[in-house]
């Protein structure tokens, strides 16, 4: 009898030790997936901002075959074929993203930023429109700037833009695209000033100095800004304000702008060697 209970201990001991086994497997299983779930989390995180986009694109293409119903795959996949320059496949995508329980109306303004990429503005504007006003992001009002910029509405252009910079440490950008804006609409003195403020953001960011350059170049003011330039630039510089001098009749003024380029650049400037020469062998040169 007493070999019997015994026996029976050693079982209900058994029956525990494998209770505890299972336990202990359950709770390595869920560590072990919570420690995958950060690993994955980081490896997105990686793929969306520094990773070669086409290998970002390529991840999320997979990871989003193997898990159809995961929305933040797919906005993965979106990010990053936006990235890859890709827009036309990135509506596609956001389509179905939207299309989601749990999309949010930051995917909304990524939507209507592909759209907008792949040149289709007025389905851009309805889903903007789709936004709540209560949505007060840098993106958004940086795409509602471009939106009244498309439509010509530029009183509400100019107060997108300038809501958008509030919002935002880095504006450089945005400040240059305003800065277009002003001098599209010829409000030359509008743009020089925010072209020369995204330098100062972004000294270097040489699209900003060009356009600075040419802003200044239609009010006639054809020497350089006084702003950080590589030797390279300059020369550069000097050739953007020499073709806009020609453009506009002082070419006296464009040629010397030309030969200061040409002899500022470290190697042969062959595009203003040529302007030069063919000035020169112009009748009217």
């Amino acid at each position: 009898m007493r070999q019997t209970a015994l026996i029976g201990l050693a079982l209900a001991g058994t029956f525990v030790l494998s209770a505890c086994q299972k336990q202990s497997d359950a709770d390595v299983a869920r560590a072990l997936k919570s420690v995958n779930v950060i690993d994955e989390t980081n490896l997105n995180d990686v793929m969306l901002t520094v990773g070669d986009p086409d290998e970002a694109v390529s991840y999320f293409r997979r990871a989003t075959a193997e898990n159809p119903d995961r929305t933040d795959l797919r906005r993965g996949l979106a990010k990053s074929l936006v990235r890859a320059g890709k827009a036309t496949e990135a509506v596609a995508v956001w389509d179905q993203v939207i299309a989601a329980p749990d999309a949010t109306n930051e995917d909304r303004v990524s939507y209507a930023e592909a759209l907008i990429r792949s040149n289709n503005w007025k389905k851009a504007e309805e889903v903007m429109n789709t936004i709540p006003p209560t949505h007060e992001t840098f993106d958004r009002y940086r795409l509602e700037a471009m939106i009244a910029d498309a439509n010509r509405k530029w009183d509400k252009a100019d107060s997108f833009y300038e809501t958008a910079v509030g919002l935002t440490t880095t504006p450089a950008a945005t400040l240059n695209n305003w800065g277009f804006s002003k001098l599209t609409r010829g409000d030359y003195a509008g743009a020089e000033k925010l072209f020369a403020e995204a330098v100062t953001y972004d000294p270097g960011m040489f699209t900003a100095k060009n356009n600075l350059v040419m802003a200044r170049a239609a009010q006639r003011h054809y020497d350089l800004p006084v702003v950080p330039m590589t030797q390279v630039e300059r020369a550069q510089l000097l050739y953007t304000a020499a073709l806009a001098a020609i453009k506009q009749g002082d070419v006296a003024t464009g040629k010397s702008l030309l030969q200061d380029a040409i002899d500022t650049h470290p190697q042969h400037f062959a595009e203003a060697a040529r302007a030069l020469e063919t000035l020169d062998a112009s009748p009217a040169g």
